[in-house]
């Protein structure tokens, strides 16, 4: 017995040193690469000042060039990063390209230079990813220490674009399942989101947080519970309103008969067209308007309009189905702090800030299905005072949106609901979703009960006639 305990805690204590180890070293790897590419994605949008006319001019051409790109050179680019690198990890064990590694950096950053409506944690994850998948092949890692390491390299990059080392930690292992954390790769991602968001402070990365609790007392209190839930249903559907917009667009354009350069190049017109009618705040990353939504001064965020969120998930839409390279997560947080800012200025306006907080991490819970790492982040950005309000609305927003997700490619482990009945272990984009026979059985009989009550009802009023 006490061999048995002996082997079992030094087997554990090699198993651990081995990762800590690991981990630390990839952290630090992928910190430093994600942070060039921030920094080189900085200095392209501040570049756009040297042009002699407006830089989202330029879009249809960058769309064009990142289309030729990621077709030539690394087909895997393709699309909003996150999504790749989980198909990668279900069905490649975590082999990645080497190759998406400067393409999507480079795609990335014409993308969003030129004004496409995408953000930068996708290829944060991707570029992440990639670096730990190229370290296992040079090491002659084993598929699962391969697999183990890619997840700490979405984690890492998670944690080094936003700055939410806990956050991102907890993304990397609860995105690629739903309804699953990954235990087993808990720790190399705690230690490598650590280490990645360590070198980007070290290397200069500023982030910014704002702490609710300065601005205003949020309590416990039962009418600001009530309107978190209603916020949270609300969330929920835009949640459903963003993922179908962004499939279908990306499925029409994808049928339409022309080759993939001229659904670039016009996809570019349309949204230039579209910026001069409605204005370039639905452009490119739109940090700005996120900061003024969420700044505890309220008053930064009284030019931002009840649609706004409407506008930006059709500006996303478009620039991801027209070929636009980059993530969808930074137009999520827009999408979701815009929406909450609506539903705050309508029924909340003394809490109007707090919904857009809340209305940011929602709907990113909804959309990605990652409830934890969804509630650690409004902590980590928003201060411990909105705890218990983000837990409710991120939980609530998440199964409201169904079964459903931005990540098609995520594998169901659990269902929202006891009534329904969905198949167990599916890709979300292949799963078929139905009532229970119990549920259907329950329906039928109320059914009959109706009839039988109406009927009823009929034979009354004919007796009193006559």
């Amino acid at each position: 017995m006490i061999r048995k305990h002996i082997t079992e805690q030094t087997a554990i204590f090699f198993s651990v040193t081995k990762w800590v180890f690991l981990s630390s070293v990839v952290g630090v790897i992928i910190g430093a690469v994600v942070t060039l590419f921030l920094n080189i994605l900085g200095y392209a949008e501040d570049s756009r000042s040297f042009l002699p006319f407006h830089y989202y001019y330029v879009l249809p051409f960058a769309l064009l060039l990142t289309v030729w790109l990621v077709n030539t050179f690394a087909p895997s680019a393709e699309g909003h990063g996150t999504e790749k690198v989980i198909e990668a990890v279900h069905k490649q064990d975590g082999k990645i390209n080497l190759a998406v590694i400067p393409i999507k950096l480079f795609a990335t950053v014409v993308s969003i230079f030129a004004g496409a409506s995408v953000g930068k944690e996708g290829p944060g994850a991707q570029i992440g990813a990639g670096v730990a998948s190229a370290l296992s092949d040079l090491f002659r890692f084993t598929k699962q220490d391969r697999k183990k390491l890619v997840i700490c390299g979405i984690s890492a990059g998670f944690a080094t674009v936003f700055g939410t080392p806990v956050a991102g930690a907890i993304f990397g292992v609860e995105v690629l399942i739903i309804g699953v954390i990954l235990y087993d790769v808990l720790l190399p991602s705690f230690i490598a989101g650590f280490a990645a968001f360590t070198t980007a402070q070290f290397l200069g990365i500023k982030y910014t947080y704002y702490n609710l609790h300065f601005y205003q007392n949020i309590s416990l209190d039962m009418g600001l519970i009530a309107k978190v839930i209603l916020a949270a249903l609300f969330f929920g559907f835009v949640s459903d309103l963003v993922i179908t917009s962004v499939s279908l667009t990306a499925s029409y354009i994808k049928k339409i008969k022309v080759s993939a350069y001229t659904k670039a190049f016009v996809g570019g017109v349309i949204i230039v067209v579209l910026t001069l009618i409605f204005g370039e705040e639905y452009i490119g990353l739109g940090l700005d308007t996120i900061s003024d939504v969420i700044n505890p001064d309220p008053l930064f965020g009284t030019d931002v309009h009840w649609y706004t969120f409407l506008l930006k998930t059709v500006f996303t839409s478009l620039s991801l189905g027209a070929g636009g390279s980059g993530g969808i997560i930074t137009p999520i947080f827009y999408i979701g702090a815009t929406s909450g800012h609506a539903f705050g200025a309508l029924l909340a306006p003394e809490h109007v800030v707090l919904f857009s907080a809340l209305g940011f991490v929602s709907v990113l819970s909804a959309t990605t299905n990652t409830p934890i790492a969804s509630t650690i982040m409004a902590v980590e950005l928003f201060g411990i005072d909105i705890a218990h309000y983000a837990a409710l609305g991120a939980v609530i927003s998440f199964l409201i949106s169904g079964h459903r997700s931005i990540f098609s490619s995520q594998i169901l482990a659990m269902k929202k609901s006891e009534m329904l009945s969905v198949k167990i272990g599916e890709e979300v984009e292949h799963i078929n979703i139905d009532l229970e026979d119990s549920e259907r059985h329950k329906i039928s009989k109320l059914k009959d009960r109706l009839h039988i009550k109406r009927e009823i009802l009929k034979n009354r009023k004919r007796v009193k006639k006559d």
